[in-house]
C-alpha cells in the first residue's frame, strides 16, 4: 500500500520505520525544514514509566485555579490565550476524579511500557545510539510530607508491575553522587529502576535515515491543511501551497496540529496544546554534569534535567495557553 504520514516527529518516523518494514511504499511530510523540530526537539528527554500518572488527576483543578494568581505553579492555563480551550477543559475536569485518574494512569503506564519496549527493539535491532542512558531516573522530594503522598501514590504503579524503589538522602546520594551537595535539602526520592533517557532528536534523525535506505520518501517544508475525501474515504492531503499527495492510507501523527487538519473530514480530537520550557547547555570536560548517571524530576517544581552526551537538558513547567509559542520570563 502507499501510505502517507503526516508529521516526521518521533512517532510518524517510528511508525515509518515499521510500515518500511513491512512493505509498504512510505512518504512521510513534515512542514518544518526537517525531522523532529517541534515536541520531539525540546522534551526532557525522560522515558518514563514511572512518571505515568495522569494529568487530569483530584489535585490538578485546584493547582489551575492557583496558577490563574499564581505564576511559579508547575501546570498553569492562561484563558485570555487559550479561549478555545473551554469545552477541552471540561473534559479535563470530567477526567479528574480518583477513580477515572486510576484508570487513565494504568492506560498510560501500559502505554508508557509498551513504547519503551519497542524503542529498545529498535535500538537494539538497529544499532541507533541516541545518547541514551539506562541507569532509572530519580524522582526527588523536598518535603517530608509531599514524600509520603508521592510513595503512596507510587504503590498504585508498583501493583501494576512498574519497579520501583523508596531511597532516603542517603541513598540517593548512593545511586547519584553528584546529587551530595543537595543531600540536606532532601527528604526523599523514588528511584524508577527501569526508567531511562535520551535525545529524541539523534534517534529520529537516525531512524529517518535508516526509512530512507528502505526507500521511504520524506518530504519537508510542506504543511497539511486538510484532508481530500471522497465516497466516504480519504483520497490525498492538501498542502499549504495547494498541492495535494494522494495515498491509499493516512497515518495522521501532527501533535498538537492534529485535531485543525481531522476536522477537514469531520473528526474531532480531543487534543489540546501544552507548552512546556526547555533548555539546553553545553557540558565542558570537569563539570560535575559528565559525571552525571541518572536523570531526576524535582517533583515540587516539576523540573526535570539529564545528560544526554554532551549536553544537559533541563525542562519544566506545563501551560495551557493555546497555540502561542511565546514564552514566559517568569
Amino acid at each position: 500500500m502507499k501510505v502517507v504520514i503526516i508529521g516526521a516527529g518521533v512517532v510518524g518516523v517510528t511508525t515509518a520505520y515499521y510500515l518500511a518494514k513491512s512493505g509498504h511504499q512510505v512518504t512521510v511530510v513534515e512542514k518544518e525544514p526537517e525531522a523532529a523540530m517541534l515536541a520531539s526537539a525540546g522534551n526532557a528527554g525522560l522515558i518514563a514509566p514511572g512518571h505515568s500518572f495522569a494529568w487530569a488527576s483530584p489535585t490538578a483543578p485546584a493547582e489551575l485555579l492557583r496558577s490563574l494568581t499564581v505564576e511559579d505553579t508547575a501546570l498553569r492555563i492562561n484563558p485570555l490565550k487559550a479561549p478555545g480551550m473551554a469545552l477541552w477543559g471540561l473534559k479535563f475536569l470530567r477526567e479528574c476524579n480518583a477513580e477515572r485518574s486510576s484508570k487513565n494512569t494504568l492506560v498510560k503506564l501500559r502505554l508508557a511500557q509498551y513504547s519503551q519496549r519497542m524503542l529498545d527493539q529498535i535500538s537494539a535491532d538497529e544499532h541507533i545510539d541516541y545518547d541514551d542512558i539506562h541507569e532509572g531516573l530519580l524522582y526527588l522530594y523536598r518535603d517530608q510530607k509531599r514524600f509520603e503522598a508521592g510513595v503512596k501514590k507510587m504503590k498504585f504503579l508498583q501493583d501494576h508491575g512498574q519497579k520501583q524503589d523508596v531511597l532516603d538522602p542517603d541513598g540517593i546520594v548512593e545511586a547519584e553522587p553528584y546529587l551530595a551537595p543537595v543531600k540536606d535539602k532532601l527528604a526523599g526520592a523514588i528511584y524508577g529502576v527501569t526508567d531511562s533517557s535520551g535525545d529524541s532528536v539523534k534517534f529520529t534523525r537516525q531512524l529517518q535515515a535508516l526509512c530512507e535506505r528502505m526507500g521511504s520518501k520524506f518530504v519537508v517544508g510542506k504543511g497539511v491543511v486538510r484532508f481530500k475525501a471522497s465516497a466516504g474515504k480519504v483520497q490525498a492531503v492538501a498542502f499549504d501551497d495547494g498541492e495535494s499527495l494522494g495515498g491509499d492510507v493516512f497515518v495522521l501523527s501532527a501533535g498538537v496540529q492534529s485535531p485543525k487538519i481531522a476536522r477537514s473530514v469531520g473528526v474531532k480530537l480531543p487534543i489540546a496544546p501544552a507548552k512546556g520550557y526547555s533548555a539546553t547547555f553545553p557540558i565542558k570536560d570537569g563539570d560535575g554534569a559528565m559525571k552525571m548517571r541518572i536523570g531526576c524530576v524535582d517533583e515540587e517544581l516539576l523540573v526535570a534535567w539529564c545528560r544526554m552526551g554532551d549536553k544537559l537538558r533541563v525542562t519544566s513547567s506545563a501551560e495551557f495557553t493555546g497555540y502561542e509559542t511565546t514564552y514566559n520570563e517568569h
